[in-house]
């Protein structure tokens, strides 16, 4: 699968599904691995038995496997008799689907309309299965790969079936019914992924939008070169998500290439930068000993073991460090949101720090900055103990805290992510609605109560149907084996399976408090809160706020006197709203009179240009919206300000001068203005707002529309 690692020999099954007068043309052999749509490999198996070295050697594994895979939807295609998988009752229902809401025909041709149909029908099972699996669309992992998935399919129907409204969401209902019995985890939740994917939707479609705002702004600038640069087209796509074939489309309807090659160079740098900051090259490993790796520290922080193999890594900037296995090892390595332990090993007198503790395959990495001068044979591993018993609190609380939710907020609460560090922790959870007051409350006292009563913490293993009759809670993004670990705090109120590291009896946490509840996307809120010594050192800090805020009040009712100057400040506001409006009408009253008539290949037009000193952009648009309303001949106004040292644009234009075919207002601020001011706009076919950051070339705006209209 890469340079490296475990590897082997294949065999692969094909099949010829061809007519018989087309597989007496050709030898079905001539056709494999070639790409023909209709000899296709439907099974592959790869006989792991060798280790790739960095340097290309090949060492046998101590294991022997078979890594099988086969197609399914391939299978069924054969079994079917059909020529293309999406003409197979695994896909056809939901084309037939999207063919009712995009009121479209599926014809199942190669043209760009049937492709959005079958990318739709295929995309839209893998991003509903996922997120109801509990993988979120974001901007980083995996996360990341399922938010690209679905902007693919929204850009395609967008696109090819001209359905510019949410799609996908729809088709959720329709889809968890149709897997009801097989993957019944999506019928449960419906309401929850549809509403994850209609944000996401939403969202798209509005940077859709934008995009194509700006390739407005491109058509007007390389009207003349005919040619949009690769770096552009691709800033395009990397800031607004704006697909490339999407571009060239657009840009061929007026008689404009895209620089292919130009885009092509710029995503490829693109990824070399993003392998330069994320990745690491690593040394092959030295081994010194063939002893198997094993987990202490549940029990103890304090081990006396040797190293079986290290090597060194090289991040980036060339920065150097190393990779160290023990036999026994109490670091317990990040997982299941518990950060990683930090501490020392010790060779003789010489103390090496461990910076972060990790897993690769299943084996526990020791991270240190430096290798011992001298090596020896025994080697003391110390874990850092405060820290580890700071996190441990943390953990403790994070199952104290979702059994609270559950009880306080329904059984569809599951966790869907969390952080458990020293400092505090951190909580993501299923719920569509923002948590109230009263019930992050009941969520607080619920979970301190557990802590008074200083519930001894159970820890077993058990097999996974053991575990399951329990009751235990699996938590998000963990993989089991056979053997699970499951962790109880009252047999009637918290058991989840979980492998992180736990108080002996819930009063160790001492005290829990929450700091904040957020959203962190859709159906998904987030708890963020603090235990222990943190915890209290809060509280502190919040009596503290609220006796300065007493004595600057001068009050001993602080929240009646900050009421009371809320509601002056209210009706300053008002006041000066009044003012204001006062001010814009004498404003548009002098600049009525002072309106000249130009010439313009559209016949002759009233206009006023005018910079103006005005507090907000919004009153200068006011101020343009009137002047123009006023006049029952074609007129045209362009008002600029400097505000706050950034320019500020309104535009105005009566009905009685589009239809002498004059420009929008917002069309005017994009081919006009927004070159000018390094910045943008928009507004209604009357009316447009813009700014822009520089503000040095008013006067400029105010002659290049007056040019602009008298060519």
């Amino acid at each position: 699968m890469g340079d490296i690692g475990p590897c082997g020999p294949c065999s692969e099954i094909h099949v010829d599904c061809r007519t018989e007068e087309e597989k007496n043309k050709i030898d079905a052999r001539e056709l494999i691995n070639e790409d023909h749509p209709q000899v296709i490999e439907i099974w592959n198996n790869v006989f792991m038995e060798f280790n790739r070295q960095r340097d290309g050697k090949l060492l046998p594994l101590p294991e022997k496997h078979v890594d099988t895979g086969m197609g399914f939807e391939r299978l069924v295609r054969v079994l079917q008799k059909k020529q293309s998988n999406y003409d197979t009752d695994v896909f056809l229902p939901l084309i037939q689907e999207i063919e009712k809401l995009t009121r479209k025909k599926y014809e199942g041709s190669d043209s760009l309309k049937d492709i959005a149909f079958r990318v739709v029908a295929d995309h839209i099972r893998a991003v509903a299965f996922t997120i109801a699996d509990g993988q979120l669309p974001s901007n980083v992992g995996a996360g990341y790969v399922i938010r690209r998935i679905l902007r693919r399919a929204v850009r395609y129907y967008y696109s090819h079936l001209g359905y510019e409204k949410p799609l996908i969401h729809q088709m959720i209902p329709f889809l968890s019914e149709s897997f009801k019995g097989v993957f019944d985890e999506l019928y449960a939740q419906i309401d929850f992924v549809s509403k994850v994917i209609l944000e996401e939707e939403e969202s798209f479609l509005r940077t859709l939008d934008k995009g194509l705002h700006k390739m407005d702004i491109l058509m007007e600038k390389h009207q003349k070169d005919k040619i949009i640069p690769g770096e552009e087209a691709f800033e395009l796509y990397d800031t607004y998500g704006f697909p490339l074939d999407l571009t060239t489309l657009i840009a061929s309807e007026y008689g404009i290439n895209v620089d292919l090659k130009g885009f092509e160079k710029s995503m490829e740098e693109q990824k070399n930068r993003s392998r330069a900051a994320t990745t690491f090259t690593a040394d092959d490993w030295q081994i010194l000993d063939d002893g198997e790796v094993e987990f202490v520290g549940y029990e103890d922080l304090l081990e006396h073991t040797k190293v079986l193999r290290y090597r060194t890594v090289r991040l980036k900037g060339d920065k150097v460090q190393f990779h160290i296995v023990l036999e026994k090892t109490p670091f317990y390595p990040e997982g299941g949101g518990q950060i990683g332990d930090q501490g020392s090993l010790i060779f003789d007198e010489e103390e090496i720090k461990v910076i972060n503790t990790f897993k690769e395959n299943d084996v526990i990495i020791q991270q240190v900055a430096q290798f011992p001068k001298k090596w020896t044979d025994e080697v003391s591993a110390k874990v850092d103990f405060e820290r580890r018993l700071n996190t441990t609190y943390n953990h403790s609380a994070t199952h104290l805290l979702h059994a609270a939710l559950r009880k306080v907020l329904g059984e569809h609460v599951a966790q869907k992510g969390s952080y458990v560090g020293p400092d505090s922790l951190r909580f993501d959870f299923s719920h569509i609605a923002k948590m109230k007051d009263d019930e992050i409350r009941e969520v607080e006292k619920l979970v301190n109560a557990k802590i008074r009563e200083n519930i001894p913490v159970k820890v077993q293993w058990l097999s996974r149907e053991e575990a399951d009759k329990k009751g235990a809670m699996a938590l998000f993004g963990e993989k089991y084996g056979e053997k699970v670990r499951v962790v109880t705090m009252d047999d009637t109120y918290s058991i989840e399976l979980c492998g992180g590291t736990h108080v002996n009896q819930t009063g160790m946490i001492g005290v829990f408090v929450i700091t904040q509840e957020t959203s962190v996307s859709a159906g998904i809120r987030r708890i963020e809160a603090l235990t222990g010594a943190a915890a209290i050192q809060y509280v502190y800090e919040k009596v503290q706020e609220n006796k300065e805020v007493v004595n600057l009040l001068k009050t001993k009712n602080p929240l009646q006197a900050v009421a009371k100057l809320l509601e002056d400040k209210q009706q300053l506001e008002k006041r000066i709203q009044s003012l204001l409006v006062k001010e814009n009408q004498r404003i548009v009253a002098e600049l009525n009179s002072q309106f000249h008539a130009i010439s313009t290949s559209n016949g002759t037009v009233e206009f006023l240009a005018k910079q103006l000193q005005v507090e907000e952009g919004e009153a200068l648009k006011s101020i343009a919206n009137d002047l123009v309303k006023k006049k029952e001949n074609p007129a045209v106004v362009v008002l600029v300000a400097k505000i706050n040292d950034k320019a500020q644009v309104a535009i105005g234009i009566n009905d009685a001068a589009l239809e002498k075919g004059f420009e929008t207002a917002p069309n005017m601020m994009r081919q006009w203005v927004s070159k000018i001011i390094r910045g943008g706009g928009g507004g209604s076919k009357n009316l447009a707002a813009g700014g822009g950051q520089d503000s040095s070339r008013l006067e400029e705006v105010l002659n290049t529309v007056k040019k602009s209209l008298e060519e």
